[in-house]
């Protein structure tokens, strides 16, 4: 009687399956983190759609934007001496310092959110029940303190419907994030203080009012769909809806340097020329980067731990919660001696090619780092001594149409 025998896999045999499987593995590997990408990214339209939803809930309830730069600020300093001006952080009081994503936490289910910020508390993330611990109980302000502080529960919660799943940032230093800015524009000059007159010294006045001054600049130079600490409506942008961006994708720091996310502290990444140098010339810190990573600074250059893009959604300061409309997406960022002022900061994000922005009908465009920009070292208009004339249209070709809301622009080509 004959025995049959069982014939297994050689090793020569077993060798070529795995290969063919690793073979196959490598093919499909690409395909699918390109098809996770793509659902991320359709995931940050779809938040992007929700805030334009939100912007046009809350137009149809007060007839206007939210505005970015508002809250609460006394007729004394931010400490009680008149040496404040609108950046002394305070416990008191917000001291105008809040940003548009604030008023739309209401238009876009975070009602619970809303009603901690818009009524007194005295919670604190590190457990204390007292807003300076060591004192007595007192609850922070309606609307909340100044939003550096990190004890204050709603600056440090991170909203789902402001963050780009795409974005890996997470964290401190910063406090809750944001993937979403309001568009200010083709100039930052004024992106700071705007539309107010903030001094401090003794002919300081409190609370903060415009000036001729303070208010021919800012009409000269904010053409974006928002004004800091002015509040515009639909009817203020006269080029159409449609063809107005007014929010723009941000890609938050992670501490790696990235030279559309992180400040520059010192020369020669930061421009030497106090309030001048990046208004003359808004390319100069696309020139300091690192020539064999040129997305990212030099490994020598010092940049700030706490100020950097998309840190605070709570914030209006122009780093945090602003974009413009003067270099192209994703270009590096452009910081003038008083870094955090008027900091030059396009629209980032981590999708290859190109960013998110929202237009004022609530379409949502993706724009490629390729659009026609026009001149990127022309100077900026709206600020005194050899800025361009007041009334032309913009200069950085489709890009800056886009970003203006009243310059009478005709936008002939797709994008």
């Amino acid at each position: 009687m004959m025995k049959s025998h069982r014939r297994g896999f050689t090793l020569v045999e077993l060798l070529v399956v795995i290969a063919i499987i690793g073979v196959l593995v490598g093919l499909l590997l690409p395909a699918v983190q390109a098809a996770r990408e793509a659902a991320r990214r359709m995931s940050c339209s779809n938040n992007f759609k929700q805030l334009g939803l939100a912007v046009h809930n809350y137009h149809a309830a007060y007839n206007l934007m939210p505005m970015h730069g508002v809250g609460t600020q006394p007729g004394v300093g931010a400490s009680g001496n008149p040496g404040d001006n609108l950046w002394t952080n305070a416990d008191t009081h917000n001291n105008y310092r809040l940003s548009m994503l604030v008023g739309l936490l209401p238009f876009m289910e975070q009602q619970a959110l809303w009603e901690r910020i818009s009524n007194p508390s005295a919670q604190r993330t590190d457990g204390s029940l007292t807003t300076t611990p060591g004192t007595t109980a007192v609850p922070w302000v309606a609307m909340g303190p100044t939003p550096d502080r990190i004890n204050y529960i709603p600056w440090a919660t991170e909203v789902s419907g402001f963050r780009c799943p795409s974005d890996p940032g997470t964290g401190l230093p910063a406090l809750g994030r944001t993937n979403y800015g309001a568009c200010m524009g083709d100039a930052s000059n004024g992106s700071r203080n705007a539309y107010l007159n903030i001094t401090a010294g003794a002919t300081a006045t409190y609370p903060y009012t415009a000036t001729t001054g303070t208010a021919n600049i800012a009409t000269a130079a904010m053409r974006g769909a928002f004004v800091p600490s002015r509040q515009l409506g639909f009817r203020d942008i006269l080029d159409g809806l449609a063809n107005t961006i007014i929010m723009g994708e941000i890609a938050t720091d992670v501490g790696d340097k990235d030279a559309r996310t992180s400040m520059p502290t010192a020369a020669p990444h930061r421009a030497p020329a106090e309030k001048t140098q990046c208004r003359l010339d808004p390319s100069y810190g696309v020139d300091q980067v690192d020539p064999a990573r040129p997305r990212y600074w030099k490994p020598a250059a010092p940049v700030s731990a706490g100020f950097a893009r998309g840190y605070r959604w709570a914030d209006r300061n122009p780093i945090f919660t602003c974009v413009f409309t003067i270099l192209p997406p994703n270009k590096a960022l452009c910081v003038d001696l008083s870094w955090g002022n008027d900091v030059v900061a396009s629209p980032s994000s981590r999708h290859q090619g190109g960013v998110h922005v929202l237009m004022g009908d609530g379409a949502v465009k993706f724009i490629t780092d390729s659009i026609e920009a026009g001149n990127s070292r022309a100077t900026q208009p709206g600020w005194q001594g050899g800025s361009p004339a007041v009334g032309l249209g913009s200069q950085y070709g489709l890009w800056g149409r886009l970003g203006t809301r009243s310059g009478a622009e005709t936008i002939e080509a797709s994008f």
